[in-house]
């Protein structure tokens, strides 16, 4: 298995040699096999141990051996402990989520703090089948059938070319020691029933399971992959990006028999799990909204708006005093006298001074905010006016507002109000310049 291991290292993770690594150390089998392969191989690295503390006095005696065989092998080892059980009651999360959490980001702090190039971890070829398994039994795309990645960003798992058996028969021939994870042996998580109740199972009936199995992988990285750059192509054709949002041209997409595979591979990054309801909106009617935790996907008309939620609210108020000749947070706005207005558009305002309160504010738009528009009598509900000029959720979360007092001056970029108007009484006129 060395020879095989440092031979994987040179055809297929050439960039991990003359490296600063972080190995992942549980001190259970595989684990403790991946340290004797890269000490061997002459690997520059160090240990990282988490304690989660789950187990009681079985945690620290974990803790304690992974130390013992650093200490042994002269290699430098990083301990956290966490309390994990507090951590997920407190956020309302699982166990294992939370493990998870905590592991890797305390694992990218010491790649920050310690100038560490990769994290390694010992997932291996099994390991790698019962997530195939884990994601096919809950519904998955192609993604999620593809297996654990050999590479993610600093993420390197330089055992996965091995099985449980490969690393079993090298510990047993060089004589390694190593920790057994009582919890491994519990069938109350579902990793373990697959891997002691139907994996046994799927390889009496295929004794090459494993073998399969990659082969598998393989053929479905390569779909995934065609798939991937059918997305892109197809991307430049029906998607547009614009200032603060994303459109997808309904009409186009539809053009494509298989629009709804197109929709996963564009959304899937930005966290969406409701399928069906995203598949929904494309004959659902205009204001139709599916959300996920950071983004909003929105009907308007012919088009899917995408866009983050941070840009749908704001408490923010910005306060402008008497005098002042510009603003640059959060937009820019330029002030100044002038003796008479030329022509006027919806980035420039003319407005008679004296019947301004300072200071102004800028905000944004709440329900219930009436306006007047200039050239008009009575006044108006923004709300109403927003959707008299069509406008979309995003045009609407990105709208400013000058106020003075509680009156509204200007719908920034839009419609001036008539109540502040240049009139033949006015002495003073202020010019106000958006600049987008």
């Amino acid at each position: 298995m060395l020879s095989k291991f440092q031979n994987h290292i040179d055809t297929n993770l050439p960039f991990l040699k003359g490296k600063k690594l972080l190995l992942a150390t549980s001190g259970g089998i595989d684990s403790m096999v991946l340290v004797n392969l890269c000490c061997q191989s002459k690997l520059d690295f160090a240990v990282a141990h988490c304690n989660f503390q789950l187990r009681g006095e079985e945690s620290n005696e974990d803790e304690n051996f992974v130390k013992s065989q650093a200490e042994k092998l002269q290699i430098p080892i990083f301990i956290q402990r966490f309390d994990t059980k507090a951590f997920a009651e407190q956020n309302k999360l699982s166990i294992q989520v939370v493990a998870r959490n905590l592991r890797y980001e305390w694992f990218y702090t010491l790649l920050a703090n310690h100038n560490f190039d990769y994290i390694l971890t010992a997932h291996h070829l099994d390991d790698s089948l019962e997530t195939f398994l884990i994601n096919f039994t809950r519904g998955s795309g192609i993604e999620g059938l593809t297996g654990i990645p050999e590479q993610n960003d600093k993420i390197v798992r330089p055992l996965l070319a091995f099985s449980r058996n490969d690393i079993e028969a090298f510990a047993k021939e060089n004589l390694i020691t190593w920790r057994e994870d009582s919890s491994n042996a519990s069938d109350k998580y579902l990793r373990n029933k697959l891997r002691h109740d139907v994996i046994p199972i799927l390889k009496e009936l295929n004794p090459s399971l494993l073998s399969s199995f990659e082969n598998t992988i393989t053929h479905l990285k390569q779909t995934q992959s065609l798939a991937q750059d059918a997305a892109n192509n197809l991307y430049q054709k029906v998607v547009s990006e614009e200032e603060n949002h994303t459109v997808i041209d309904i009409p186009n997409l539809l053009k494509y028999r298989n629009y709804k595979a197109y929709l996963f591979e564009w959304l899937q990054p930005f966290g969406f799990a409701d399928w069906s309801s995203v598949y929904d909106l494309i004959k659902a009617q205009s204001g139709k909204q599916v959300l996920s935790n950071t983004h909003i996907l929105l009907k308007n008309r012919d088009s899917l708006l995408l866009f983050p939620k941070q840009n749908t609210t704001s408490d923010e108020m910005f306060w402008i005093q008497k005098g002042q000749t510009e603003v640059k947070i959060p937009l820019k706005l330029s002030f100044c006298n002038v003796s008479d207005i030329s022509l006027q558009s919806t980035n420039v305002i003319f407005v008679d001074e004296d019947l301004l309160q300072f200071p102004l504010t800028l905000r944004r738009w709440q329900e219930g905010d009436i306006f007047q528009p200039f050239g008009m009598t009575g006044k108006k509900k923004l709300s109403k006016y927003f959707k008299d000029e069509k406008f979309s959720l995003p045009e609407k979360a990105n709208i400013w507002l000058l106020c003075s007092d509680d009156k509204i001056v200007w719908i920034v970029g839009k419609r001036q109000d008539e109540r502040f108007k240049i009139t033949a009484n006015t002495t003073k006129i202020l010019k106000i310049n958006y600049t987008n």
